[in-house]
């Protein structure tokens, strides 16, 4: 997968429930990082124990999700 050169990472840094996936961490993305889940730009967010992230983006088929 190839991310354009024009995509931000916005790093969340209150840490998350790595329980959610697609649908809830893309309703967490206005509130907490002040931006449109929609936008093309690539979501970061970690869990309590800093231990695992997720980056969510929309690929303009539709959000992906990577976890590690």
């Amino acid at each position: 997968m190839l991310i354009a050169a024009d995509v931000r990472a916005y790093i969340c840094r209150e840490p998350v429930d790595m329980r959610k996936s697609i649908d809830g961490l893309s309703y967490l993305v206005e509130p907490l990082l002040a931006q449109n889940a929609a936008s093309g730009n690539l979501f970061v967010f970690v869990g309590r124990d800093r231990t695992k992230v997720k980056c969510l983006y929309w690929d303009r088929t539709g959000f992906a999700l990577w976890y590690n």
